[in-house]
């Protein structure tokens, strides 16, 4: 056990580790957003991997950029909730940001070397989700346990369920819209059910580069650990000597309206793709808890943005204060759809 910095978010958890034989006695144990913006900014660091879901990244992202480290960025909400405000220090400080989320992480690959006046647009690739064959008269009686069995990936309940909405791809549009400094109508998706071309760079020569790797993280999150180095995958490519067929299929509008909320967020701006984040955080729950159907997510999402006037955020406080008031505003809506 050679880790000698470790932070424990939780309080409880943080003290009943410091009590126990469970760490090195010289190590330093940080505790809540505070312990992380410490381990984010700590001097002999190169590169800072943020993958904590929900807003308890964006503070210390900006701690690591503040440091001039190097930002890994798995947490969909960073860029989501301020990238304006992530881009604009990364600017000032002259540091790098890497993405980790498979999508992006293409895109970055498939993006070296050519110019941004070159590039037409950029096609984010989807699976689909649990129900991208479904019957849509069925999508009212649908189960969480149907939700969670996606097709292709395994990943934690949030995730799985956003994927099977498409709000999760949704995200992924915002973020690419700061990570690569194109505009939204630059910014496509595309169903592709293998999950093997993780996604596209059109230019304006018509030309179509793609990133290819198996259904596994371990490739982007290699990719980026080393960057600008690469070593040998931990884990076997493609086997072309096998034979295999690679599908795509343009989106149905009517089965991911979550989608459809979140290219509207994306070019209104302002507060807008953050108030879709939260009232979809807030829906998932409910649904994962069974107080709503899977159906009503979206519905709750857009009544939230309906709600909530736009504007342009001048501070990361005023930011999180409309986090907070989206939060509020789509737990009502929701108590108000089970009651």
């Amino acid at each position: 056990f050679s880790v000698m910095e470790i932070g424990i978010y939780d309080e409880t958890a943080w003290k009943a580790a410091k009590n126990r034989d469970l760490m090195p006695d010289n190590a330093n144990i940080v505790c809540g957003e505070e312990g992380l913006c410490q381990l984010a900014s700590l001097p002999d660091c190169d590169t800072v991997l943020v993958a904590v879901v929900g807003t308890q990244g964006l503070m210390p992202a900006l701690a690591t950029i503040q440091s001039g480290h190097k930002l890994a960025i798995a947490s969909k909400e960073i860029l989501v909730l301020a990238g304006k405000f992530i881009m604009e220090a990364a600017h000032a400080k002259q540091v790098s940001i890497l993405p980790v989320d498979s999508e992006h992480n293409a895109l970055f690959q498939c993006l070296e070397g050519i110019e941004a006046d070159h590039v037409a647009k950029l096609t984010l690739t989807a699976s689909g989700g649990s129900f991208r064959d479904l019957s849509l008269d069925q999508f009212a009686n649908v189960t969480l346990a149907q939700a969670l069995d996606h097709p292709n990936w395994d990943m934690g309940p949030k995730v799985t369920i956003d994927s099977a909405t498409m709000a999760n791809k949704g995200l992924e549009m915002i973020e690419a819209k700061w990570l690569f400094g194109v505009r939204p109508e630059q910014i496509d998706v595309v169903i592709h059910t293998q999950s093997m071309v993780h996604s596209m760079v059109e230019c304006i020569d018509g030309s179509v580069i793609a990133q290819m790797s198996p259904p596994d993280m371990t490739f982007a999150i290699q990719h980026v650990l080393l960057y600008p180095d690469r070593s040998p995958s931990v884990c076997p490519s493609i086997d072309f000597s096998q034979a295999f067929s690679l599908d795509f299929r343009p989106l149905e509008n009517d089965r991911y309206p979550c989608l459809g909320l979140a290219r509207n967020a994306l070019k209104a701006c302002g507060v807008a793709p953050g108030i879709f984040n939260a009232a979809n955080e807030i829906a998932v729950d409910a649904f994962v808890q069974n107080r709503i159907k899977f159906v009503d997510i979206a519905k709750i999402v857009e009544k939230t943005l309906e709600t909530i006037d736009n504007v342009e955020p001048i501070s990361i406080e005023e930011v999180l204060d409309y986090d907070t008031q989206a939060r509020s505003i789509a737990a009502d809506i929701t108590a108000k759809s089970n009651s």
